[in-house]
């Protein structure tokens, strides 16, 4: 069995911690947002899809970018651009998979749930590797993720109510 150590070591969170936050906070944005709005299931799985790919070829080429302007090692940034992409892609299917499982509203709960603990995990890996309070840590992020979502929700309420 590995160690709760070693499998914080075997976790290059520099690469999994862009992809994965921006690939969950986007998820329920678009989730709620597009329930807010009265949206069906095969609008928000383009939705979702269109974030796992489109979007995230974006901030992608984006990292690559800023680590080529950081000097970085070339096999490094392609790994780095490579993991960003991968993880954001595979979050995004898991908020799909919730949406193909459950009706509207209870796939817009389901994913705030899963986002949540998501970013809760994340958070821990985080903080341990840093040094730093993990509820802290978790209190701020989770903060910005329900404002994102609250936000997201509100736009979809107004879209429905003043576009339609």
């Amino acid at each position: 069995m590995v160690s709760h150590a070693r499998l914080l070591d075997m976790i290059k969170t520099t690469r999994i911690s862009f992809g994965g936050t921006a690939g969950i906070v986007t998820s329920m944005a678009l989730i709620v947002g597009l329930n807010a709005a009265n949206a069906g299931r095969a609008a928000i799985v383009s939705a979702l899809l269109i974030a796992a790919v489109a979007d995230n070829l974006t901030d992608s080429l984006s990292v690559h970018m800023y680590q080529e302007s950081e000097r970085l090692e070339e096999k490094e940034a392609f790994i780095g651009t490579l993991s960003n992409f991968a993880t954001r892609f595979i979050v995004c299917l898991s908020f799909v998979l919730i949406v193909a499982l459950f009706r509207a509203h209870a796939a817009a709960i389901a994913g705030i749930v899963w986002g949540m603990l998501l970013l809760t995990v994340l958070n821990y890996i985080l903080a341990r590797q840093r040094n730093v309070s993990a509820i802290s840590e978790l209190g701020k992020h989770l903060a910005v993720a329900l404002v994102v979502i609250f936000v997201s929700k509100g736009i979809g309420h107004w879209i429905t109510a003043h576009v339609t």
